[in-house]
């Protein structure tokens, strides 16, 4: 596994090999007392799940491993274990060329990213998702792309059990990879850590357990461990039977952390079209493309240095600099004087410069820094000329830790792409709008509609942040500012929400306490369980 940026050898073969009690566990429970099991392993690496089949003495009737990188395939090979056979090849090749059929296929099968497949790699992945009429795509990643061929080399019956990366749970590049497993499979467990299991790269897995039964139920069932020493005391019964149906129109599988009654109130919000998306109200796009934040984002202090008066626009360009629901000119100001980047540079032509030599010497700071060969600056008529420049009424930050942010722009100023920008819909009220986000249902449909990082980030693109579900109503605009006060002097989130969902939800949007409560907890538990990841 592997998701590091720079483009080292181990990122190229996408291989950080998987612990010995998660290789256990999942022969634990794929195996379960059966003998005569087929077993495939797609990318063995060093062979630590030989190892495992060796050591814990499973039986099984045969094992055939795939390894793409000849040293590590030699490495699995040396383990002295009856009945295996190591292939020294690409899994995907071997996917559309094999006759074989197995009852198993168990492994941790490599990230790697599609532009670090050579073409002959992207060639034969694509064909695998050809043959379930699936899309292939740039964005695509190997481990999708061996989930789907595993599936398709099972018999009739059989099982699959991956550690993946937890963003199969929730990424857009992965949706129609989740609604083939829900109609292809018939029970699928997946199991989660509260503790990350590879802290190095700070990326969430998990264990992706699937069987295909012939039975005709589709049920999903979600069940969250410590760390690996918990996981070891787990009794593989627990997964024998899950209960929740799964949805095979669901965007994400976030809703299966959840309990059936609180999986049913948000179908209850979806389906009865009791409450609106954002979107009905507004249009949100990325903020501001510079192609270079630290050279065109710039503090009073360059403004002045650089005579760059004329060409310095208001700028919010990080959550820390405003700490309300209004973005105001006081907080503007306060974060100019405090020598903050709160200063965003629009130059015009080169030619209409030509009489500010300060101004000049910074175009020539620019060129020093080679800040015009960047992706995006490199492809503009003039490099220094940003485009789709406008002033948003409102902003939605992108990344965010305990709850996204939906600010009004009170002080007319831009914002770089660490902020959406909000355009209301005409007939739309700016300060209900706002005021209307803040509260439970909104920010339980917030984690479910984004996606959350290591660290315990959570981001939202602007298509995810108009899915939203939003309790607007006009009166909420008299809320704007004791919603910006309390926000402003950091409340405890409890005392905060308890407000809000009184006005909001039940004065005026009619709901009972008892939803409340309950879109409380769903919120509580979905943000919980992704802050946890920073402990």
């Amino acid at each position: 596994m592997q998701l590091i940026e720079s483009a080292s050898e181990q990122k190229l073969r996408g291989g950080f090999y998987t612990p010995e009690p998660i290789a256990h566990f999942i022969l634990k429970w794929s195996i379960n007392g059966d003998v005569n099991f087929d077993i495939l392993e797609p990318s063995c690496g060093d062979g630590v799940f030989i190892d495992t089949l060796k050591n814990y003495n499973f039986k099984f009737n045969s094992l055939t491993a795939i390894e793409l990188d000849s040293i590590e395939a030699e490495k699995a090979n040396q383990i002295d274990l009856a009945n295996k056979t190591i292939i020294n090849s690409d899994f995907h090749n071997f996917c559309n060329t094999t006759k074989q059929k197995f009852d198993l296929v168990i492994g941790n099968p490599p990230y790697i990213r599609y532009q670090f497949f050579d073409k002959a790699q992207q060639i034969e992945a694509e064909a695998i998702f050809r043959k379930v009429r699936l899309k292939y795509s740039k964005l695509t990643n190997a481990w999708v792309s061996f989930v789907i061929g595993a599936s398709l080399l099972l018999k009739e019956t059989g099982k699959i059990a991956f550690v993946l990366p937890a963003e199969i749970l929730q990424v857009s590049y992965a949706h129609q990879l989740r609604n083939f497993l829900a109609n292809f499979y018939n029970k699928i467990n997946i199991v989660s850590f509260q503790k990350l299991v590879f802290p190095e790269i700070q990326q969430e897995v998990v264990l992706l357990l699937c069987e295909k039964n012939k039975t005709g139920e589709h049920l999903i069932e979600h069940l969250e461990v410590k760390d690996l020493e918990e996981l070891q005391k787990l009794d593989v019964l627990k997964l024998k039977s899950p209960k929740k149906q799964i949805d095979t129109k669901a965007e994400k599988w976030t809703y299966y952390f959840l309990e059936q009654k609180e999986i049913d109130f948000l179908n209850r919000i979806k389906k009865e079209g009791i409450i609106p998306t954002i979107g009905k109200y507004a249009v949100v796009e990325v903020g501001i493309t510079t192609g270079a934040n630290d050279y065109f984002s710039v503090p009073l202090s360059i403004v002045n240095q650089y005579n760059l008066s004329e060409y310095a626009k208001p700028l919010v360009g990080r959550s820390v600099q405003v700490s309300g629901i209004k973005f105001t000119e006081e907080d503007w100001l306060f974060n100019k004087n405090a020598d903050i980047k709160a200063h965003l540079l629009v130059f015009p032509s080169l030619k209409k410069m030509q009489e500010n030599e300060l101004a000049l010497k910074y175009i020539e700071l620019g060129l020093s820094q080679n800040i015009h060969k960047g992706y995006k600056t490199g492809i503009r008529n003039e490099w220094q000329i940003i485009p789709s420049i406008w002033q948003p009424d409102a902003f939605f930050i992108r990344r965010n830790n305990i709850f996204p942010k939906f600010i009004t722009n009170d002080v007319n100023a831009y914002s770089t792409d660490t902020m959406h920008r909000i355009r209301v819909k005409e007939g739309t009220n700016l300060k209900a709008i706002t005021a209307s986000y803040y509260n439970s249902i909104s920010f339980a449909f917030s984690e479910i509609s984004g996606r959350s990082y290591g660290g315990g980030v959570l981001e939202l693109m602007p298509n995810e942040v108009e899915s939203i579900f939003i309790p607007y109503h006009e009166k909420n605009a008299e809320l704007i500012d004791d919603i910006d006060t309390m926000l402003r002097n950091k409340p405890d989130i409890d005392t905060f929400l308890a407000f809000t969902n009184e006005k909001i939800l039940k004065q005026n949007y009619g709901f009972d306490n008892a939803d409340i409560e309950i879109a409380t907890n769903i919120w509580k538990k979905l943000s919980n369980r992704r802050l946890n990841r920073t402990k």
